[in-house]
């Protein structure tokens, strides 16, 4: 347990960033698969208005270090992938 003040506040400060975190982090995981479920549909346009959204996204987690900024472009990277195949196989 923290005795000191700065250290209190230390925590308040951390258990607030994590809920932030933790909502940012679910937000990217709740577009990648609705991506997927478009593209399982067969729904091109709305899979590809959605992976702009999911880009800016990835650019700005990776940008405020919520993910690796490498991490950011490998998954956009791969998301754009299934989508080239998904087009191809339709």
């Amino acid at each position: 347990m923290a005795n000191i003040k700065s250290q209190k506040k230390d925590i308040r400060r951390i258990k607030k960033r994590n809920a932030q975190n933790a909502q940012k982090r679910s937000r990217l995981r709740t577009f990648y698969k609705k991506i997927q479920t478009l593209l399982a549909e067969g729904k091109q346009e709305e899979a590809q208005k959605a992976f702009v959204v999911y880009t800016r996204f990835l650019d700005r987690a990776g940008r405020t270090s919520l993910i690796h900024r490498r991490q950011a472009d490998r998954r956009k990277s791969r998301v754009a992938l299934l989508m080239n195949r998904a087009k191809k196989a339709s």
